[in-house]
């Protein structure tokens, strides 16, 4: 009769203490408020003079699809628990491997991508930052051939940066 009591005893302490216990769980291993059920990605416009004119729509759809794919919370236009806005604020395509006075062995494609995070439960969440990635491609190459496989690599560093930075605090 005392062992059951004490099981019961033991089991009530156990609920109790998991009851007051809140875990953050996801499988991204993101840390996302418990209380936040919506996000919004603004249109990321493009404020370059260079690139091709699906730069914004492109980049947009990508971390929209990150957030839907690795969060639990539901993605909605505008004025959402947790938002993303901004631009892309630089696209630049310049020699890095010089072989002689007058021609390149390598060229680099650098964009990057201006992001404000809101977090209307943490605001020590909040920033605005750029985030920048690069890929380089042979100066063999003309760049309208390359570019759709480059931007693509481009946007999947940075929307993982950008990503990384809001949820998992890096």
């Amino acid at each position: 009769m005392r062992s059951v009591r004490i099981i019961i005893l033991f089991l009530m302490v156990l609920c109790v203490t998991f009851q007051s216990c809140h875990p953050r769980i996801s499988l991204s291993g993101a840390s996302i408020p418990e209380e936040a059920k919506t996000v919004s990605v603004g249109f990321f416009t493009n404020n370059t003079t260079l690139g091709a004119p699906s730069l914004s729509q492109r980049f947009t759809e990508k971390l929209r699809d990150v957030v839907s794919q690795q969060t639990r919370l539901a993605l909605i236009k505008q004025n959402a628990d947790l938002q993303f806005e901004g631009y892309i604020s630089d696209y630049n395509v310049a020699p890095i491997a010089i072989l002689s006075t007058d021609q390149a062995a390598m060229n680099r494609l650098t964009i990057s991508v201006q992001v404000k995070y809101t977090n209307k439960f943490e605001a020590s969440k909040n920033f605005e930052q750029v985030f920048s990635r690069f890929a380089d491609f042979k100066s063999t190459e003309n760049i309208a051939a390359v570019e759709a496989d480059l931007v693509t690599e481009i946007y999947r560093q940075i929307t993982e940066d950008v990503f990384n930075r809001a949820f998992n605090n890096w």
